[in-house]
């Protein structure tokens, strides 16, 4: 009888007494479980992820060297997109080698066409003693895991050495202050929209504990808004998203698609919107719009009641279509969102299907509908730590050159500032036609600048922070009897 001692993800986890470690993919890990006896296992775990999980997996088996049977299954949709089972298989069959990460930093390249990635503080001595003594195996469906975790437990082998256990890097955030509540992000394209996500989080998100035995930098009820994603998708070249597009063709259909329940798959998100409550959800809208386009009520929903019970609630909840200007807009509430890993890949989903939906509707009415805006609602935006650092290359490689790019567009309007009889006087007109919708006067700037962000709280800062500049100029100008000409240096 052997124990099983986990130093990462332990509470993930579902231990026995035996020496095959069965990694289940998207599988639930209790559809396997329930099927077999302790002894018959060491442990039982999910795998989402090559890049975040199979380094942890992996110093996980160094400590137990009583596991000398891998199992590893390849049931799902899922398994096939994420390619943690195939990347973590292509370790034990074709190696690693020397190489660096996404972040830059030396690292072990695992030779595989998904990319997977080791901790260089792992001795490569300790990598080759896995690949030598574990003995591994693939799964295509749950009876097929079965059966070989009962076949290995017929098999008794010695330990293969003593436990093994390398330093982990560790990397602790500086988070500067900022509001706990409510938070307001735009981009034209959803590539852009994710780096300003991820600098916001990184700067003043708060750092919890989560319930997978980790901590994350966290900002509650985080506005994402994307106004121009081209219809093909943009994706930067080089791509420093963390999908890329035969991944994301994959992704739209679980979204788009029905899919039959299956057992051990907890739900896709095109299941909940096309049969889970037995409505066609995104027919309903598609209907609703044509007969009502101004209809404020083109509702689907992803969340069950009886999720409370099951503990399978599906992060993406909520989905709200909206005709506005001739414009077809989409709102998602996203209950829980992994916003470093997750959030390119729901927002490019849900653009799929906002576009779905408009071409839908232009088919069958009268109506031709313009994009509109994409919104997501994220009410836990969080960044887990074991991507902290890949977050902080992504701010330092591509947010600098993004913040140089000045939008002087501003929804607010813009403001004229002249000197009229002795006063500053500042004229706000509106951003398209140029017509006078407010007007402030005073000779003290900071009452004026304290006026017009009360009046206007929608501003943009630097565009706040342009005016701050320009009435403190004006003051000094009429202070000295200089002519005050706005922009002017």
């Amino acid at each position: 009888m052997f124990s099983y001692q986990a130093q990462h993800k332990p509470s993930q986890l579902i231990y026995g007494q035996g020496q095959t470690a069965v990694i289940t993919g998207w599988t639930v890990k209790e559809a396997i479980a329930k099927h077999l006896q302790p002894q018959e296992y060491a442990v039982i775990g999910q795998l989402y992820s090559p890049t975040r999980g199979v380094n942890l997996l992996i110093r996980n088996l160094l400590l137990n060297p009583h596991v000398r049977y891998l199992v590893v299954l390849n049931a799902t949709k899922e398994d096939d997109n994420a390619g943690a089972g195939e990347c973590l298989l292509d370790f034990f069959d074709q190696g690693f080698k020397k190489g660096v990460c996404d972040t830059g930093s030396e690292c072990w390249v695992i030779r595989s066409k998904i990319r997977g990635y080791i901790d260089f503080e792992i001795d490569s001595s300790a990598l080759e003693t896995l690949q030598d003594f574990i003995i591994y195996y693939e799964a295509k469906s749950i009876n097929d895991a079965i059966r070989i975790v009962k076949g290995c437990s017929g098999s008794k082998l010695s330990p293969w050495g003593l436990p093994m256990e390398f330093p982990m890097p560790v990397l602790q955030p500086t988070v500067l202050p900022g509001p706990r509540y409510g938070h307001r992000i735009e981009g034209k394209t959803i590539a852009e929209t994710w780096v300003k996500i991820i600098h916001r989080i990184k700067t003043t998100g708060v750092i919890r504990p989560n319930s997978y035995d980790g901590q994350w930098q966290e900002l509650i009820d985080l506005m994402a808004i994307v106004t121009d994603e081209p219809d093909n998708f943009y994706f930067p070249e080089p791509n420093y998203l963390p999908i890329d597009r035969p991944f994301l063709e994959k992704y739209i259909s679980q979204i788009l698609e029905d899919a039959p329940i299956t057992v051990g798959v907890k739900y896709t998100y095109g299941q909940r919107l096309r049969s889970w409550f037995g409505y066609d959800q995104i027919e309903q809208v598609i209907e609703k719009l044509v007969n009502e386009i101004d209809a404020a009520s083109a509702v689907m929903s992803l969340w069950d009641v009886k999720d409370h019970l099951t503990g399978s609630s599906p992060c993406l909840n909520h989905i709200w279509l909206r005709v506005v200007d001739n414009q077809l807009s989409l709102t998602a509430t996203l209950r829980s969102n992994d916003m470093f890993s997750a959030w390119p890949a729901n927002a490019f989903g849900l653009r799929a299907l906002q576009r779905y939906i408009r071409d839908k509707i232009c088919r069958r009415s009268v109506y031709k509908l313009a994009m509109g805006p994409l919104i997501t609602v994220s009410q836990s935006a969080h960044i887990y730590d074991d991507t902290w650092d890949s977050a902080e290359f992504l701010i330092k490689e591509q947010y600098a050159g993004m913040k140089r790019k000045i939008d002087y567009h501003d929804p607010s309007g813009n403001f004229l500032i002249e000197i009229i009889e002795n006063e500053i006087v500042v004229s706000q007109t509106t951003p398209g036609s140029g017509e006078v919708v407010n007007c402030y006067c005073d000779r003290n700037p900071l009452k004026l600048i304290r006026e017009i962000c009360a009046a206007t709280p929608a501003i943009r800062a630097a565009h706040a922070g342009y005016l701050g500049m320009e009435l403190q100029k004006a003051e000094s100008c009429l202070n000295t009897g200089v002519k005050y000409i706005q922009d002017a240096r």
